[in-house]
C-alpha cells in the first residue's frame, strides 16, 4: 500500500459530512494569512488558466514565492467528499515537489485555488476541499494555507473576507510560455535558476 492512502472510508452521508470543514472550524484552525493574495491569485490564474471545476494546488516557500504548482479538473457529479479531494491533492503534491516530513515544523505552505460555478458564499463542496487540503498538507509535511474560490463574482479567500473582482471564472486568460495541455492536469515542477525567477515574478511575492 502506498503511504498516505487509506482504504476508502464509509460512503454514507453522515461519514461524508464528517469530512467537511465549516467556515468557523476553518477560521479557528489558525490558517496563515497571505501577505499579497491578489498577486498569488493573479499569478496562478495566468499560469494555469483554470476553468470551472479546476483546482490549482500551489506550494509557497517561507518568502511566499512559488515553489511548485499543479492543476487538475474534478470529474463527475458525485457528492463532494474530503477524502477523495485529499487523495487528489496529495497525488498532485507528490508529483511536483518532495515532502517535508523530516522537518520538525513545516516551512512551506500549500494554498488551494478552486474555480467553480455558483455564488461566492461557502458551500459543502468548499468545506470538503478545505478538509482535503488540511489533511493533504499534514501527510506531505506542509503548512495548510489559504483556500481561495474563483467564481463569476471574482476571487475570495474564504475565512478571511479578502477578495477582488478580477480575475474571475470567466476572465480572459493571459498567455504565458507554460503549456497547459487539455486542462485536465498541469504541473509546474520545482523551479531552478531562471525558471525560479520567472515564477517569482508571475505568481507570488
Amino acid at each position: 500500500m502506498t503511504f498516505g492512502f487509506a482504504p476508502p472510508p464509509a460512503a454514507d452521508p453522515v461519514s461524508r459530512l464528517s469530512r467537511i470543514l465549516e467556515p468557523a472550524e476553518w477560521a479557528a484552525a489558525g490558517i496563515p494569512l497571505l501577505r499579497n493574495p491578489r498577486e498569488v491569485v493573479t499569478g496562478l490564474h495566468s499560469r494555469h488558466r483554470p476553468r470551472p471545476s479546476t483546482a490549482v494546488i500551489a506550494v509557497l516557500d517561507p518568502e511566499e514565492r512559488l515553489a511548485a504548482s499543479a492543476s487538475f479538473t474534478r470529474r463527475g457529479s458525485s457528492a463532494a467528499d474530503g477524502w477523495e479531494f485529499r487523495n487528489a491533492l496529495l497525488a498532485q503534491l507528490r508529483r511536483v515537489i518532495p515532502h517535508d516530513l523530516r522537518r520538525r515544523t513545516p516551512v512551506r505552505t500549500a494554498v488551494l485555488l478552486y474555480c467553480r460555478e455558483g455564488e461566492s458564499q461557502w458551500t459543502e463542496e468548499d468545506g470538503a476541499w478545505m478538509w482535503g487540503l488540511r489533511d493533504a498538507c499534514t501527510l506531505h509535511g506542509l503548512r495548510c494555507g489559504a483556500y481561495i474560490t474563483l467564481t463569476r463574482a471574482g476571487w475570495q479567500v474564504l475565512g478571511e473576507g479578502r477578495g477582488g473582482r478580477r480575475p474571475h471564472s470567466a476572465s480572459l486568460h493571459s498567455r504565458l510560455d507554460t503549456a497547459t495541455g487539455d486542462g485536465v492536469t498541469t504541473a509546474v515542477p520545482y523551479p531552478r535558476g531562471e525558471a525560479h525567477e520567472a515564477l517569482r515574478r508571475s505568481a507570488a511575492v
